[in-house]
Formats: structure tokens, sequence, C-alpha cells
């Protein structure tokens, strides 16, 4: 790592503002509003849509060699994989975890613990996977951990449904901001994930998270430090909305956005029920998919090579 980084979220431990923002977490949870869905459920008397109370589900954690190029690198990047989720995606390839609930209820103590582990490891950064309905004690856990030494870059891993109220938990909190692009079309989001308003909760989310982190900045090996990086899964007939995707994106945030384009699309959980959601993407629609991308302006993608060989 270079020796100039410095994890954000140092500077608000110093100042005494990492602990404030903590108790204003907890505080919230009496009228959750860490997602775009806005349930106003207090969540230490019952749950919301994210099916989760106070505490956080851990599913598995661990040095992880399948994401992008800068946060692989060549050491893994630090997962934390969270159970429940607050989108609803009926083609869900995490579904066991996201909709199931597969997890072990941990303390937040329990999470730092995972983190300096995952620092010891060797691991480039600290992942947080579906973290957005467990922001509070994931927030109590960077504090625990930082005093405890972890010095790492932190990544949001998101659906990109997340609120202002919770973005402003996170403010220079968060290094890397890591949120889905999965929709164009309110009403194409809604058949497929549940969820209402999510194009415009994710613009605004993901306009936010590059105004706290910018660009994505990568050091002299091709690891990432700091900045906005975006996933867009390209879904059977063009259900994804690509084009206006990737549209939005270098005109209203930043045409240097770096972007995964991901072709890994495979029918899982109640796909089989929604046409054309029960089939692959084919090799004309991901090539498609990476030419509307170029036409908008943008121009750094995730270099792995297609996992897909089908024509249709």
């Amino acid at each position: 790592m270079s020796r100039e980084f410095r994890p954000a979220y140092l500077n608000l431990l110093e100042s005494g503002e990492l602990r404030r923002r903590v108790q204003l977490a907890y505080e919230r949870l009496h009228a959750c509003d860490f997602c775009g869905r806005k349930c106003g459920v207090d969540r230490y008397r019952t749950t919301g849509a994210c099916r989760t109370g106070v505490r956080a589900l851990v599913s598995s954690y661990g040095p992880h060699f399948g994401e992008e190029d800068p946060l692989r690198g060549y050491r893994g990047s630090g997962t934390i994989f969270f159970a429940w989720c607050n989108l609803n995606c009926q083609y869900c390839q995490n579904y066991d975890i996201s909709q199931l609930g597969q997890g072990e209820e941990v303390e937040p103590e329990d999470i730092a613990k995972m983190m300096l582990a995952l620092q010891a490891r060797g691991c480039h950064n600290i992942n947080f996977v579906s973290p957005t309905h467990v922001l509070a004690p994931i927030l109590e856990a960077v504090l625990i951990a930082a005093e405890a030494g972890l010095r790492l870059p932190l990544v949001w891993n998101t659906g990109g449904y997340d609120s202002p109220e919770a973005l402003a938990l996170l403010d220079g909190v968060v290094d890397i901001y890591m949120p889905d692009m999965k929709y164009a079309d309110e009403e194409i989001a809604y058949r497929y994930s549940r969820v209402r308003n999510y194009p415009a909760v994710n613009q605004a989310a993901v306009k936010e998270m590059h105004r706290q982190v910018g660009d994505l900045v990568l050091d002299d090996r091709g690891i990432a430090l700091r900045g906005l990086l975006v996933r867009h899964l390209v879904l059977p007939g063009g259900l994804a909305g690509t084009a206006q995707i990737a549209r939005f994106l270098a005109q209203e945030v930043s045409r240097d956005t770096y972007i995964n384009i991901m072709d890994q699309y495979r029918p899982c959980y109640r796909a089989h029920e929604y046409p054309p959601l029960n089939r692959p993407i084919t090799a004309r629609e991901y090539e498609e998919a990476l030419e509307a991308a170029r036409a908008a302006g943008l121009h750094r993608f995730d270099r792995r090579e297609p996992r897909f060989l089908l024509w249709f």
C-alpha cells in the first residue's frame, strides 16, 4: 500500500466525530431510514423490509479473489458478507444469504475482530458486502477496530439503494464506494427487486458517493485507495438499461468513473418465473452493453475476460 495513504476514518477517530456518528446511527434505528424504503420502523422493537433488528448477521468473511482487479490485487479483498438485504431481487445469486438470512448474529466487537484478522492476513481492504441495513453495528465495529490499529481502506459494497441520511453518516468514514446500478427504469426495478423509485434513489446515492470520494484512485501497483467504483450487471433483454445508466454516469457523475460491466448473470432463485430472466445473457447482449458504455464516453472498465460463451 502507498505510504501516503491514510484511511479517511482516522481523521474522524481522532476528532471524536466517529464516536458521535456511531451514536447517531443507533438513534436512527428508532425510525430507520438507512435505505430508500425508509420503513420508519423502530428496529429495537421490530424489523422492516430488511428483516434485521439491531444486531448484524454475518454469513462469512475472508480474503476474496473474485472482486474487481483494483480490490482483489494479489492478496485479496477482505470481505465480510452480511445476511439479509434491503432489496428483494428475484434473481439473486446469493439468495441463501440475502433472502433466507443464512448467517450468525454477531456483536460489533466480533466484526472488529474480523476486520483486524483480515488486515493481519494481508488483505488490501475491508469490503463490507450488503452493509446498508446494518450500518450502525458496522460503524461501531470500525470505531473499535480503528482504535485497535485498523489502517486499511473501507469498501462500501452496496446494492445502491442507500438513503441520503445513511450516506451522511458514512461521509469521511468510507474510502471506496462500490454501488450497484441495477436499473434505469422504475417499473422494472419494482418488478424484479420489489423496491420503489430505485433509479432516483440510486442515482442520487451515486452522485453523493462521488462527491464524497471522487473518481477511483489507484496506487502504483493498481490497488484501489479511494474513490467510486460502479457495478452494473447486464440482464437479459436489456432490462438493466445499460445505455441510460452509462449516459448518467458520463454526463452527471464523471467520464472517469471506473465501472465493472458484469457478464455473469445466470438464472437463480425465482428467475425461472420471470422471463427473460430465465436464461443467461448472450455474448451479443454483453458486447452491446460495452459499446453503449463506450458510446456514452466511459473508458475505465474492469479488465477481466467475459465468463460466458453463449450466442443466441
